[in-house]
Formats: structure tokens, C-alpha cells, sequence
């Protein structure tokens, strides 16, 4: 996804130069058709000529030239020639040059960023399985515990009824004995409890 916006950034940025480009070559042509609409719209043809050639921009003045033999200035011309097309081929070499560290870069950063994305995800993937062992681990231990409980609690009415059978064992030989003790007469040799 960054790779595809960052490509979207790099032809927007080159599509917006050829626009301005592109705009600025046409303001150029309309001015000049109008210019020279205007011109020829008039019947006083002289007058609008010398206006147009006074009040329009004047050219770039040539670099100078010195007259003198013919091969000489040939010899000029073509190493201004020359020149100017070894400095083009600089420049374009240049731009290439820049256009080219500019999309291995972009490449890079995209790549780091996918890199990047991709551990994030694996990590986030372990820590959700982890999470879900604990989850289950917790689920586990908390039915044993339920279990163990649950035991401990049939255990204690066991030992509970056991108690309750022995009082009730106990209790009923005291009242069958003291029952006895009555009908006899006797009284029993030993006290019960410590004073």
C-alpha cells in the first residue's frame, strides 16, 4: 500500500511539472496569436507593425561574433554547438541519475515498510496465540480447582455425617445409660467432665 502511494506522490510530482509545463508553452502561444490577431485585424498595418516590434520583448541578444574568416566562426559555431550538447547530455544524464537514486530509494523505504508490516503481524499472530493458550490453560485450571472443591466439599459432609453419627451413637448410649442408671438405682462411678 505505501509502495503504491509513494508511486502515486512520484507521477503526481511529474505530472504536475508537464502541466505546468504544458500551461505554460500554451500562455505563450495565445499570447502571441493575440498579438499578432490584433495585427493583421488592423487596416494600419505600419503603425501596428512598428508597435509590435517596439513594445514586444526584445530577443536575447546573441553572444557576439567576430567577423573574420569563415572557417573560424564554423569552427566556433561548431564548438558552441558542441557545448551545448555535451552540457544537454549532462543534464539529462543528471535527471536520470536523480530520477533513478529517487525510485531506489523509494524501493527501500517500501520495502522496509513491508518489512516492518510483516513482523508486526507475526508478532500480533504469536501474541494472540498465546493469549488463547492462556485463555485455555486458565479454563483448565479453573475446572480442576471447581473439581478439587467440589471433592473437598463431599469430603467434608462425609466426615460431617460421620461426626453427626457418632454424637448421635454417643448421646443415645448416655440416655441408655443413664436410663439404666435409673432403673437400677445405681449412680455412675465416674464424673463427667473436669472440675
Amino acid at each position: 500500500m505505501l509502495v503504491l502511494e509513494q508511486n502515486r506522490r512520484i507521477h503526481s510530482a511529474r505530472s504536475q511539472r508537464i502541466k505546468v509545463f504544458i500551461l505554460y508553452i500554451l500562455i505563450r502561444i495565445k499570447t502571441i496569436w493575440l498579438k499578432w490577431k490584433s495585427f493583421f485585424s488592423s487596416h494600419d498595418i505600419t503603425n501596428k507593425l512598428i508597435e509590435f516590434l517596439v513594445l514586444s520583448e526584445p530577443p536575447e541578444p546573441a553572444a557576439p561574433k567576430k567577423i573574420s574568416g569563415g572557417s573560424l566562426d564554423r569552427d566556433i559555431s561548431l564548438a558552441e554547438v558542441e557545448k551545448e550538447k555535451r552540457n544537454s547530455f549532462v543534464k539529462a544524464w543528471e535527471e536520470s541519475e536523480k530520477s533513478k537514486a529517487e525510485n531506489k530509494a523509494q524501493k527501500k523505504i517500501s520495502e522496509v515498510g513491508a518489512w516492518e508490516n510483516s513482523k508486526k503481524a507475526a508478532l500480533e499472530a504469536k501474541l494472540r496465540t498465546i493469549e488463547e493458550q492462556l485463555e485455555k490453560k486458565k479454563a483448565e485450571y479453573g475446572e480442576k480447582t471447581k473439581n478439587k472443591i467440589a471433592l473437598i466439599h463431599k469430603e467434608a459432609e462425609e466426615k460431617r455425617a460421620v461426626v453427626e453419627a457418632r454424637r448421635g451413637e454417643e448421646v443415645l448410649k448416655a440416655e441408655e445409660m443413664a436410663a439404666k442408671f435409673r432403673a437400677t438405682g445405681q449412680t455412675p462411678k465416674k464424673w463427667i467432665g473436669c472440675f
